[in-house]
């Protein structure tokens, strides 16, 4: 609900910090003749306070400072909104900045009382001011897990799915056809999309393309150098993040902030609505992996009678050893990476089954990485001693098995 330059600030909090602006106020206004008078009417938060408190923080930045402050993005300035309950409210799209979770950070709020420092407060440390990352100019308002996977499921292509080959000549006729169910969000279509050309005028092409993606498209802010294609692929964290980057670089700050605060909230809304889950059967054990097992086991005994026969010292059967399992558990990988981003088709329609929701969370860059997919349905490998050493005997089992 939040938009990208604001902060939701407890109204508690806010009468406190903005105590003296409030006595001010009171007198100005004739509600109280000392501050005596003033201090008695803030206490028992009479009605007239909380109006005047509205008037006070309109257009009153407060800075928010989350510590370690590691970089000068770790303090910025927002607009406060006041908020019923206890907590401070924060933008999604700032965290990575002052690399904030909702686990219970504590962040510090600072006013600034003059003129001078709130202008510059304003003008300097305003969070839509700070959107590019100050040590590589990368943006920094990057979105991240919940919002990239329901960008990553909005941008899905399926085979087979209804309404395929379905000509469309815009945004209104696509929803049309969602509504009655004549095609899906991964339906492959041809679109019409309307861009502008160099002289600003408007130019329309058609794409290949899906439903999904023409949404995406349609926020897209009209400029020659932002394509269509630019968001006509699977929008990988990378992607997004390359999107935002050239929608920066040609349209400008204004259009970019407001381009990532309507993508955050398209971003949330499909990773609801796709209802993707986490369950134990969908960490799939490769069925080749106890044959790899196998295989190791029998090279291993190989190493271990070379050395009892003396053709080889103990330091180089530890080598061959810890180099037979670590191949294996890479192999053992690979095979469960291929089971698990197999599309599969379902035998009666004939239509591309649901990708498995934890290779997409993986692929998405939403959260996880195939190293932790590695330990939960492949194998664990091998464990490092406290002293840094390999053990020669790996962990055989992954955590589903273990579960």
């Amino acid at each position: 609900e939040l938009k990208l330059h604001q902060c939701g600030l407890p109204k508690k909090m806010a009468l406190e910090l903005f105590k003296p602006f409030i006595y001010a106020r009171l007198d100005a206004k004739g509600h109280s003749a000392t501050v005596k008078q003033a201090k008695k009417l803030v206490e028992k938060e009479r009605p007239e306070v909380w109006d005047i408190l509205d008037e006070v923080i309109r257009e009153h930045p407060v800075m928010l400072n989350r510590a370690p402050t590691l970089h000068r993005l770790g303090i910025q300035a927002f607009e406060p909104v006041l908020i019923e309950g206890k907590a401070i409210q924060l933008h999604p799209l700032v965290c990575s900045a002052f690399n904030a979770d909702f686990d219970g950070d504590q962040m510090a709020v600072h006013v600034p009382l003059s003129l001078e420092a709130q202008l510059e407060a304003r003008v300097l440390m305003m969070s839509t001011n700070n959107i590019l990352h100050p040590a590589n100019g990368q943006p920094i308002i990057v979105p991240s897990q919940d919002i990239v996977l329901g960008l990553y499921y909005l941008s899905i292509m399926r085979d087979n799915e209804p309404g395929e080959g379905m000509m469309f000549a815009d945004m209104g006729e696509i929803d049309h056809a969602l509504a009655a169910k004549a095609i899906t969000l991964h339906t492959k279509v041809k679109g019409r999309y309307v861009g502008v050309d160099a002289e600003g005028k408007r130019m329309s092409k058609i794409y290949d393309t899906t439903p999904g993606r023409m949404k995406l498209g349609e926020l897209l802010p009209k400029h020659p150098k932002v394509p269509f294609d630019v968001v006509n692929k699977g929008m990988t964290k990378k992607e997004i993040s390359n999107m935002i980057d050239t929608v920066y670089r040609h349209c400008g700050q204004k259009e970019s902030v407001i381009f990532c605060d309507k993508i955050m909230s398209l971003g949330f809304y499909n990773a609801f609505r796709a209802g993707i889950s986490f369950g134990k059967d969908d960490m799939v054990v490769p069925k080749k992996k106890w044959e790899l097992v196998e295989e190791t086991r029998t090279l291993t005994k190989e190493y271990e009678q070379q050395y009892n026969d003396g053709l080889i010292t103990q330091g180089e059967k530890y080598n061959k050893v810890v180099d037979a399992w670590g191949k294996c558990t890479d192999r053992i990988a690979d095979e469960m990476m291929k089971e698990i981003s197999a599309v599969r088709k379902d035998p009666k329609t004939g239509r591309d089954r649901q990708i498995n929701s934890i290779y997409m969370m993986s692929h998405s860059g939403a959260r996880g990485s195939p190293a932790q997919m590695k330990q939960l349905a492949g194998m664990r490998g091998l464990m490092a001693k406290p002293s840094g050493e390999i053990i020669e005997s790996p962990i055989i089992s992954n955590f589903k098995e273990g579960l």
